[in-house]
């Protein structure tokens, strides 16, 4: 069974969705890729207030790691992305190629990037954290923009 509130953040709103209790989405407004609401399940905050403890405190500059359990519904091979997306230290970035050697397969770097496109639980699994070989801005589900002012917050350049 689904459940799904929706809070505020400096990111505008975001919707947290859990199924039996676990945590499996947290998608921003106009996300690429977001499910249809109708999906989302009942409205209900009772699942919800450690997630929404955690990113209060992430918010406040307090929190650099995520300690929630979650559910990841994907194929092993993403699942397999996100669990290294969440090795990405706070306020460090990696690129696609750099996730796919650690993954084992340097050719992957495509695959881990529509992978990291895929993500259900943007901010907790930090898909903002990874970008192009060069180092710069390359697709995010919730716009560069936002990405950026993730990026930034987290190098300590930028404060809400």
């Amino acid at each position: 069974m689904k459940q799904h509130t929706v809070i505020d953040s400096p990111y505008g709103p975001l919707t947290l969705v859990a199924e039996h209790g676990v945590l499996c989405g947290l998608y921003m407004a106009d996300q690429r890729h977001r499910p249809a609401e109708e999906t989302f399940g009942s409205r209900a905050g009772a699942p919800f207030a450690q997630a929404e403890e955690q990113l209060e405190s992430y918010f406040a500059g307090q929190l650099k790691e995520f300690t929630l359990e979650l559910r990841l519904a994907g194929t092993p091979f993403q699942r397999s992305v996100w669990e290294r997306l969440r090795a990405i230290p706070y306020g460090e970035t990696r690129s696609y190629g750099q996730l796919a050697d650690a993954l084992g397969n340097s050719g992957a770097s495509r695959a881990v990037g529509l992978a990291n496109g895929r993500n259900p639980i943007g901010i907790i699994v930090p898909c903002h954290r990874v970008v192009g070989a060069g180092g710069g801005l390359t697709g995010y589900g919730g716009g560069l923009e936002r990405k950026q002012r993730l990026l930034d917050f987290e190098s300590g350049t930028a404060l809400f």
